[in-house]
């Protein structure tokens, strides 16, 4: 096992090598020699927990949720670390970057969901589940039909995630090291399954807490240095950031009035959300979406009890909350050191090395020289790594606990078979990973999570809320209304201009929206109150039965540590 991890770490350096440098479009021809001994130290460190972890992963307790044994505290770090992805920190700093004002509703969507899930799922979600959502959504209802419905939302939940966080990873090690994106994002595809496959949670949530402190330490530092530059004045940080905006929009041929109107629109929201529908329909996305990403609520399952899961959330909301503050900065700070400096362009065609996504770390370059954009980029990839091990790991729970232990086995699997299922699911996760994150290139990260969150807000979501909150429901009112929500939020994401326009080249979008929750959400939670309140079926009779029973143990914890007994 050790000699695996040896040949794949030297795979993972061999494609980082600047050997093809010149075939990178976009990249510099140098290699930043401080950033790929940063990141070869990392690799390293990584590696060892994952060794580390290895020999501690023996079940599928082990594998799904490190055995219960993770703290309140730890675990409240790594939610964070998980929930602080490339989105966050690479693709909320390009909008502010590009848009101004707008990024804001992506810091404030991504925060606000969090009360949702301190006040209404996490010691309920802690109490009737052991792995995964579903085995919350299913407690009183047929198996099958939940976990299967479930099983496509969750999966089309973490597809979109990890598309995202592919494409910001691909951008960064492009940059970084001078490779061609192919390869950038496979070398990362290979990293992320190294870590699942052989360190499971348990070195899932290490790297998730390492990585979370070190980000944590990067913005500070980067906040602190945009301050620093302004004389730690908000009215001069904006003040500059208008200045500059209206410097490049007068390069770029406009007159003098229209470059003023321009440059202050940044200070004012529609500049990347035309019109309130747009946002109001993103902002549910964010906010009822975190409550519903399979990821995030796994998290829950690796602490001992109801109350560690509700200490993590109130850790995870502190630390979520002070980086979103400090990604504002960030954005307005690259506007103003890094927009004003033709050195991070390319001159041919006057575009951002890296792409617009690529922001903070040129920032990172204009505030602390080559060593510490090394640092920063490294911490990047590290941010990245420990969202897509994450994913990649719920995404192979959800085929190998919900699809075949809990529907094919009928809750008696073999637990070998049940481990080798979730480790052939990691690899077949990164292969695709790695193909749609070359497929979707050039779209912007934080816009490409914000399409999965609006899927989790209209399946997820509604399917985990009422079957906990409401006695009524019924086993098909959740599986067909989760699956509806679901559906019609592909459908609208695939006709909205996102997909029909930008992707497929269309000249008017079908759907109008760029985020279908608006109409999604809403559908979702309308199709299980009908479908169940219309439902006179025996298997309905039994699930409004077993609300009491579900209840109690969602309340008291009463059972929870036990094994399902359905």
């Amino acid at each position: 096992m050790i000699r695996a991890w040896t040949r794949a770490a030297i795979t993972v350096a061999a494609l980082a090598l600047p050997a093809t440098a010149e075939a990178a479009t976009g990249a510099r021809s140098a290699v930043n020699l401080p950033a790929v001994v940063t990141f070869a130290l990392f690799i390293a460190i990584t590696l060892g927990i994952t060794w580390w972890a290895a020999r501690r992963t023996r079940t599928t307790a082990d594998f799904y949720s490190a055995g219960g044994g993770i703290t309140g505290r730890q675990n409240g770090l790594a939610i964070a670390g998980d929930y602080m992805s490339a989105a966050s920190f690479l693709g909320i700093s390009a909008l502010i970057f590009a848009d101004g004002y707008d990024g804001l509703i992506y810091s404030t969507g991504f925060l606000v969901g969090w009360p949702i899930i301190l006040f209404l799922l996490a010691e309920r979600l802690r109490n009737l589940g052991r792995y995964t959502f579903a085995d919350a959504a299913a407690f009183r209802f047929g198996q099958a039909p939940v976990r299967l419905s479930s099983t496509f939302s969750s999966l089309t939940v973490i597809l979109f995630y990890l598309i995202a966080q592919m494409v910001g990873a691909g951008q960064l090690i492009q940059l970084l090291f001078g490779i061609p994106y192919m390869y950038a994002v496979g070398s990362v595809g290979l990293a992320m399954t190294i870590y699942v496959l052989f360190g499971g949670m348990i070195a899932t949530t290490w790297v998730q807490i390492i990585k979370a402190v070190l980000l944590l330490g990067c913005a500070t530092f980067m906040t602190l240095a945009v301050l620093y530059h302004v004389g730690f004045s908000f009215d001069a940080l904006f003040a500059q950031a208008v200045a500059v905006k209206a410097s490049l929009a007068g390069q770029a041929g406009a007159d003098e009035a229209t470059a003023a109107q321009s440059a202050l629109s940044i200070l004012a929201p529609g500049g990347f959300i035309k019109d309130p529908a747009s946002a109001v329909s993103l902002g549910m996305a964010l906010m009822f979406g975190t409550a519903g990403l399979p990821h995030i609520l796994m998290r829950f399952f690796t602490v001992p009890d109801a109350k560690t899961a509700r200490t993590s959330v109130l850790w995870a909301t502190g630390w979520i909350g002070y980086f979103y503050l400090l990604t504002f900065v960030i954005g307005f700070g690259a506007i103003i050191l890094v927009g004003a400096n033709p050195a991070f362009f390319d001159p041919a065609t006057g575009k951002m090395l890296g792409g617009n996504n690529m922001a903070a770390i040129h920032l990172a370059e204009a505030v602390g020289g080559d060593i510490f954009m090394g640092f920063v980029s490294a911490v990047a990839f590290a941010t990245i790594l420990a969202v897509v091990s994450g994913l990649t790991l719920a995404g192979a729970s959800t085929i190998s606990h919900d699809l075949y232990a809990s529907v094919l086995r009928k809750g008696n699997p073999d637990p070998v078979a049940e481990l080798r299922l979730s480790r052939l699911t990691v690899l077949a996760l990164a292969i695709l990973a790695v193909v749609l994150g070359i497929v979707f290139e050039k779209q912007n990260v934080a816009f490409m999570v914000s399409l999965a969150f609006a899927v989790a807000a209209s399946s997820n979501f509604p399917a985990l809320l009422l079957s906990m909150l409401w006695k009524d429901c019924t086993t098909r009112g959740v599986a067909w209304g989760s699956a509806i929500g679901a559906l019609s939020a592909v459908v609208l994401t695939i006709l909205s201009p996102t997909i029909w326009v930008a992707q497929l080249g269309a000249a008017e979008p079908i759907f109008p929206l760029a985020s279908p929750t608006l109409i999604s959400m809403p559908l979702g939670f309308l199709a299980i109150w009908i479908i169940s309140a219309l439902d006179r079926s025996a298997r309905a009779e039994r699930d409004r039965a077993g609300y009491v029973a579900q209840r109690v143990r969602s309340e008291t914890g009463i059972g929870a540590s036990k094994a399902s007994e359905h």
